[in-house]
Order: C-alpha cells, then sequence, then structure tokens
C-alpha cells in the first residue's frame, strides 16, 4: 500500500463482507527467528546437563541432519512440528544409548522457550479491537500456544498444522480455519507476513488476503497481490469497514 505523508489523493484499499479474519502467528504478531534461537540453546543446554553424550555426539550440523532425515523418513509428518522435534530427540537419544531418556521432559524444556515471545506492541490493542467487530482465528504452522503466551483471550479457536493435518499453503488448514469461524471462504480474511505460506495459500483456498510486510520488501512477482498490504495488523482497523 503507498501512502503519502497527508494522504491526499490516495486510494487506499478496503475488502468489504469480512465477518472472520484468521490471522498467522510466527512472524505476524512476534519474531520468531530469535525465540528459536533461544529455545534450540536451552534444549541443548538441558541435554549437555542431563544427556552429554548426546551433545557429545550431535553438533548443530549433525542435528539438522538427523531432522532432514527424519523429514525424507517421515514425509507425511512433516506438517506435525513437535513430532518431528521428538522423534529427532527420540532417535539421538537411542544413539547415544540413553534407554531411559525422559523425551516428554526434554520437549517439555523447549516448548516452554519456544512459547517464551515478545509480543509486537500493536498487537494486543490491534486485536482485542478486531475481535469487537469479528470472529478471530489464529492459523499456523507452528506449535504456539495460546494460553502459555497468553493470547488466547484475542482469538476465538485456533488452527494448527497438526489438528488440521497440513501446513501452509496447502488449502486444508485454510479449509479447516474456514469452518472455524462460521463464515464463507469469501467473507474470511487473512492475515500474514508470508507471501506464499499466508497470502498464496489463502488466496488459492478463496479467502481474501492481507500481507504484513514489516520490512518494505518488495512483492514477488509469482504470484497474485494480496488484497491489502500493511505494515503490522494495528494499521488494518483503518482498513476495515
Amino acid at each position: 500500500m503507498d501512502v503519502d505523508d497527508t494522504g491526499a489523493g490516495i486510494h487506499i484499499p478496503t475488502v468489504k463482507g469480512i465477518r472472520t479474519i484468521t490471522v498467522d502467528l510466527d512472524d505476524t504478531l512476534w519474531e520468531i527467528h530469535p525465540v528459536i534461537r533461544r529455545a534450540e540453546q536451552r534444549l541443548r543446554d538441558w541435554l549437555g546437563q542431563n544427556y552429554p553424550r548426546i551433545t557429545e555426539m550431535f553438533a548443530a550440523p549433525d542435528v539438522a541432519e538427523v531432522r532432514a532425515r527424519i523429514l525424507g523418513t517421515h514425509a507425511g509428518m512433516a506438517h506435525d512440528l513437535a513430532f518431528i522435534r521428538r522423534t529427532v530427540l527420540t532417535e539421538m537419544a537411542s544413539a547415544a544409548g540413553y534407554t531411559d531418556f525422559l523425551l516428554e521432559e526434554a520437549f517439555a524444556v523447549f516448548d516452554d522457550a519456544r512459547n517464551d515471545v515478545d509480543l509486537f506492541p500493536e498487537t494486543r490493542p490491534a486485536l482485542l479491537a478486531l475481535r469487537e467487530r469479528y470472529t478471530v482465528i489464529a492459523v499456523t504452522n507452528g506449535n504456539a500456544k495460546l494460553e502459555k503466551i497468553g493470547i488466547d483471550d484475542l482469538f476465538d479457536d485456533h488452527i494448527n498444522a497438526a489438528t488440521a493435518g497440513a501446513a501452509k499453503p496447502e488449502r486444508p488448514i485454510f479449509d479447516a480455519a474456514v469452518q472455524a469461524g462460521g463464515a464463507r471462504a469469501d467473507e474470511t480474511l487473512h492475515v500474514g507476513d508470508h507471501p506464499l505460506y499466508d497470502v498464496h495459500g489463502a488466496r488459492e483456498a478463496g479467502l481474501r488476503t492481507v500481507w504484513v510486510n514489516r520490512n518494505g520488501d518488495r512483492w514477488p512477482d509469482e504470484y497474485a497481490a494480496p488484497d491489502i498490504e500493511v505494515r503490522h495488523v494495528g494499521e488494518l482497523h483503518e482498513l476495515l469497514p
């Protein structure tokens, strides 16, 4: 969306007839990469203290190699990130000779850190305002837990790739979100940061789309443009009738 300082002579795009808003989480409502790095390090520290042979045998590149191999072996489960992580941990523990490995304790170390996020400042007020007017559904490929993060009050429902059986940009996860929202696909507006996973995927499933472009990136030519482009979710209230 191009807007000058005064807004004079600039057409601001809007969409009408929206009843449900579906919202991506990672990198739309908070920055995810520092969170994952921190969670990975906390898990590695915990493994080093409790199962040191694992960290001795598996440096970071080795873990990535195990993960890639498991993704190849379990291609049908690639959408379930918790399953993949548990399987990686189990295989490394077995390779290191630990028969008493506490898998769920290990997973909880990562999961707790993964859900320790810093919301972008506009996230809570924007979603509170939207929920006064629309049904709001969280839609994510990740395994963020809304109650742990403290944002479950901002959403009417939560759809993730594991429960939908498919990850964005595949249609089934958007179909599940539309069903949860109770409106038709063309009455549903999906908001997300990723051109392929969010905007293109949602458009192919019949939803209207908003691209959250925090960094001022250029829209990729291979996809049809979104209905609306914003810098952050706090701008949505100006663009929705």
